[in-house]
C-alpha cells in the first residue's frame, strides 16, 4: 500500500477560502517566471538610467569646457584687437615723433604741414583698415541719427531746406556705430 499524500488535490476542498489561497499561491508560483522578467526588465532599465547619466554627464562636462574655453577667448580677443591697432598705429606715431623734435629753426613751415598731412594719412589708413568710417556730410541732408547741428543760416531755396552747408568737425563711425556725430551748420528755409 502507498503511503498517504497530504499534498494531493481534493475536489471537495474547491470553494473553501483556505483551498483558495493555496491555489492563489501556486499561481502565484507559476508566474514566479514573471518575476524574473522583471527582474531583467528592470535590470535592463537600470542599465539604460545608468547610460543615460553618463551620457548627460558627459555633456554636462563638454559643455562647461566649452563654455570656460569661448570665455577665455573672448577675454584673449579684446587686449588682441588693440594690440593689432596700436600695432598699425606706430608708424605713424614715430613719424609725428619725428616732426616734434625737428629743430624750428631750420624747417619751414610747408615742411611741417606736409609731414603733419602724411602723419595724418597713415593713421586714418590704420584705423579704416579697422573699421573706422569718417562722417563728413557737406550738401548732404542733415541727418540727426549721425549729425550734430550747431547752427543754422539761410537757405537759398526750398530744395536746399535741412542740408548740411559747413562741418565744424567730422564725426566717426566704428564698424557702422557712431561714436561722434559730425558737428554741422544746417541750411533752414524761411520762405
Amino acid at each position: 500500500m502507498e503511503p498517504h499524500d497530504d499534498t494531493a488535490f481534493d475536489p471537495s476542498s474547491a470553494n473553501n477560502p483556505a483551498s483558495e489561497s493555496a491555489v492563489g499561491r501556486t499561481g502565484g508560483a507559476a508566474d514566479g517566471s514573471g518575476d524574473m522578467l522583471d527582474t531583467a526588465s528592470s535590470a535592463g532599465d537600470d542599465r539604460r538610467l545608468a547610460e543615460s547619466q553618463e551620457k548627460y554627464l558627459r555633456h554636462a562636462a563638454e559643455y562647461d569646457n566649452y563654455r570656460k574655453r569661448t570665455a577665455r577667448e573672448r577675454a584673449e580677443l579684446a587686449p588682441r584687437a588693440q594690440a593689432e591697432l596700436t600695432k598699425q598705429l606706430l608708424d605713424g606715431l614715430d613719424d609725428l615723433a619725428r616732426f616734434a623734435h625737428v629743430d624750428p629753426t631750420t624747417v619751414d613751415a610747408a615742411t611741417v604741414v606736409q609731414g603733419a598731412e602724411m602723419v595724418e594719412k597713415k593713421m586714418l589708413k590704420a584705423l579704416t583698415s579697422v573699421g573706422l568710417e569718417i562722417v563728413n556730410p557737406v550738401d548732404q541732408t542733415f541727418d540727426p541719427n549721425q549729425h550734430e547741428a550747431v547752427a543754422t543760416e539761410p537757405a537759398l531755396s526750398r530744395e536746399d531746406d535741412h542740408v548740411v552747408s559747413r562741418v565744424y568737425q567730422v564725426g566717426y563711425l566704428f564698424n557702422g556705430q557712431l561714436l561722434r556725430p559730425a558737428r554741422v551748420v544746417v541750411k533752414q528755409w524761411n520762405g
